[in-house]
C-alpha cells in the first residue's frame, strides 16, 4: 500500500472512531509502528488529526458529529459534553455524591458527569477513589481527606482518561463499594454502549464493585452505541434526568434496575 493510500486509510478509520492507535493502526496496515508513527506526525502537521501517545484523535473542531435522527452517533470529545444537558449533569452528579457515605472507597468511570460528580465530592472529602479519569482525578488530587488511586496505562486525548491492558490489570483484584460508570449510549436491553475501544476496563471496574451505578442524562437515551460495554444485568441503578420517559423508566425497572430521576 503506498503511502497516499495509507494515509487516507487512517484518516477513513479515524473519522469512522474518533481515535485510532499505532499498534491497531500497524496490524491493520500491514505494516511497522515507525512507518505508522512518522504517518500520524505528517497528518498531524496538516491539521488533519491531534496526536496522543500510543495515537492520535480528530482535531477538537472536527469532533463534533452530525445529528442523526435526534442522536449523536459518534464519540464526542469530553469538554464537548459538558455543553449537552450541563444543568442536568450537575444534578445528576450531585445526587449520586450523596449516596458516597463517609470513609467509603469508590471508583470513578471517564466520562463528564462523573467528573461533575468528583467535583461535588471534593467538598465532602473522606473518601477513597480509583480512577483511570484524570479530570476528576486532577480535581480530587489537592484535597487532603481525600485517598486518590489512579490507573495506568495509555491516555485517552477525546475522553481524558486511562485505557489499555494496564489500566485493565490495575483494576484486578480492587474491591470498591460503589462504581459509578458513565455511557455514550444507554438503552433497557442493550445496557450500556459506547462508540469506542477502550471499554474493557470499565468491564474491570463493575466487577470491583458492590454496586454498579450508571451516570447518564437522557441524552445517552437516544444513542447506541457500535461496542457494547455492560448488560442490563450488571446495572444496579440509574441516575438520569426527568427528561427520561415514563416507557423507558419501565423498561430499566423491569430489568430490575433501580432509576432516580433528579
Amino acid at each position: 500500500m503506498n503511502v497516499t493510500l495509507r494515509r487516507k486509510k487512517i484518516l477513513d478509520l479515524l473519522c469512522a472512531q474518533g481515535t485510532v492507535e499505532v499498534k491497531a493502526l500497524a496490524k491493520e496496515l500491514n505494516t511497522s509502528h515507525v512507518t505508522v508513527r512518522n504517518d500520524l506526525t505528517s497528518l498531524e502537521k496538516e491539521g488533519k488529526l491531534e496526536r496522543f501517545f500510543g495515537g492520535a484523535a480528530l482535531p477538537t473542531l472536527m469532533r463534533m458529529p452530525a445529528a442523526s435522527q435526534g442522536g449523536l452517533d459518534r464519540e464526542l470529545a469530553v469538554n464537548q459534553r459538558y455543553q449537552i444537558n450541563d444543568e442536568a449533569k450537575r444534578k445528576i452528579a450531585a445526587k449520586a455524591a450523596e449516596m458516597v457515605a463517609s470513609n467509603s472507597t469508590i471508583i470513578i468511570d471517564s466520562g463528564s458527569t462523573t467528573h461533575l460528580l468528583a467535583q461535588a465530592l471534593a467538598d465532602s472529602g473522606n473518601v477513597t477513589v480509583i480512577t483511570n479519569n484524570l479530570a476528576a482525578a486532577s480535581t480530587l488530587a489537592g484535597i487532603g481527606s481525600v485517598t486518590l488511586a489512579i490507573s495506568g496505562g495509555v491516555y485517552r486525548n477525546v475522553s481524558q482518561s486511562i485505557h489499555g491492558h494496564k489500566a485493565e490489570e490495575f483494576f484486578d483484584g480492587v474491591y470498591a463499594d460503589i462504581a459509578f460508570i458513565g455511557a455514550d449510549g444507554l438503552d433497557p436491553e442493550k445496557g450500556v454502549t459506547t462508540f469506542n475501544e477502550g471499554y474493557n476496563v470499565t468491564q474491570m471496574m463493575a466487577k470491583c464493585a458492590k454496586t454498579v451505578v450508571i451516570l447518564a442524562d437522557s441524552s445517552k437515551l437516544s444513542r447506541s452505541g457500535f461496542n457494547q460495554v455492560l448488560l442490563p444485568e450488571q446495572l444496579d441503578m440509574l441516575i438520569t434526568d426527568t427528561g427520561i420517559s415514563n416507557d423507558d423508566m419501565k423498561h430499566f425497572r423491569a430489568q430490575g434496575i433501580h432509576v432516580i430521576a433528579v
